[in-house]
């Protein structure tokens, strides 16, 4: 079969890869970076998705501390430039670079590149007090940084309506893409986020988006939700990740997901070989709703969501 790639156009005019197949966090994240835990597992696996077919989306950020690893990979690959879209993000939680714009400066310097293709503020939580910023100021470097070109396209990520709102207000570029926790099982990271930002035309991405299989639910209530993913497995000939990221990019989010084997990402990266019809992308949607929220991310903060969270 022919290899076929689908792209979200943004709301600058811009280009995304629909699924992003290496994430260089949740896997690979380490809470420090030293010599000794330099992953030579991740630079074979990034390597390997950059002999794959197509433009290739890699997802990494400044405090998952994979630099070393994705500066490697790059080194060794042959593909050009243009066929790799590269996100990168700011840590605005935990300090290790000391502003937006010094972050970006700092990850390009260390893996050798010239831009990202998308650059994220990690999360909504900045204030004068902790990180000498507002998160309003934040986004006015990401602008700067944007209109300089060393970020191709920019957006947010973990924020909730009113953090969107708090950007739309003073914002000269509106941002592209709000990347959050999202699966069949936790429908909305936090109340309405999904329909406002696709209102608003900012492209949602999901992370996390296979949690019903990497936490599966065994008892009698989830039956009839894997029950039916499996059908869908048999029908498509597909697994059950391939059946549940294509949903997510059915509902016109882009789901960013890796793995430690080379054939996930590789069935990541043809996605969409195959489709699913509206009824079964319905279908899933309402079985997934069935279930209580399953967040796997950020919970200290965005628990108190849960009853809201599987609201469609």
């Amino acid at each position: 079969m022919a290899f076929h790639q689908e792209f979200f156009t943004l709301n600058n005019g811009n280009k995304i890869p629909a699924v992003a197949v290496i994430g260089t966090g949740t896997r690979w994240y380490k809470k420090e970076e030293t010599d000794a835990n330099f992953s030579h597992a991740l630079v074979k696996q990034i390597e390997y998705a950059l002999t794959l077919p197509g433009v290739v989306h890699v997802d990494h950020a400044e405090v998952y501390r994979t630099y070393p690893e994705f500066s490697e990979a790059l080194k060794n690959t042959k593909k050009p430039r243009n066929e790799i879209f590269v996100t990168d993000k700011y840590s605005v939680q935990e300090k290790i670079t000391n502003d937006p714009r010094e972050g970006l400066d700092t990850g390009l310097k260390r893996t050798g590149l010239e831009y990202v293709d998308l650059y994220l503020l990690h999360s909504p939580f900045a204030s004068k007090e902790k990180n000498g910023f507002t998160i309003e100021e934040a986004w006015a470097q990401l602008e700067e940084l944007y209109h300089e070109g060393k970020a191709k396209n920019i957006g947010v990520s973990n924020f909730r309506v009113e953090d969107l709102e708090k950007i739309l207000k003073v914002a000269k570029v509106k941002p592209q893409v709000n990347q959050i926790e999202f699966s069949a099982f936790l429908q909305n990271q936090t109340p309405g986020v999904v329909k406002f930002s696709q209102d608003h035309d900012i492209q949602l991405e999901a992370y996390a988006p296979l949690g019903p299989l990497s936490k599966r639910d065994e008892s009698e209530q989830a039956k009839p939700f894997y029950d039916y993913i499996k059908k869908l497995t048999e029908k498509y000939s597909k697994t059950e990740a391939q059946i549940l990221l294509r949903w997510v990019s059915k509902r016109g989010i882009l789901p960013v997901t890796t793995s430690g084997q080379p054939k996930r990402i590789e069935d990541a990266q043809n996605l969409f070989g195959f489709d699913l019809t509206k009824d079964e992308v319905d279908e899933i949607t309402k079985l997934g709703l069935a279930h209580p929220a399953l967040r796997l991310y950020w919970n200290p903060l965005y628990d108190q969501y849960n009853p809201e969270s599987q609201k469609p």
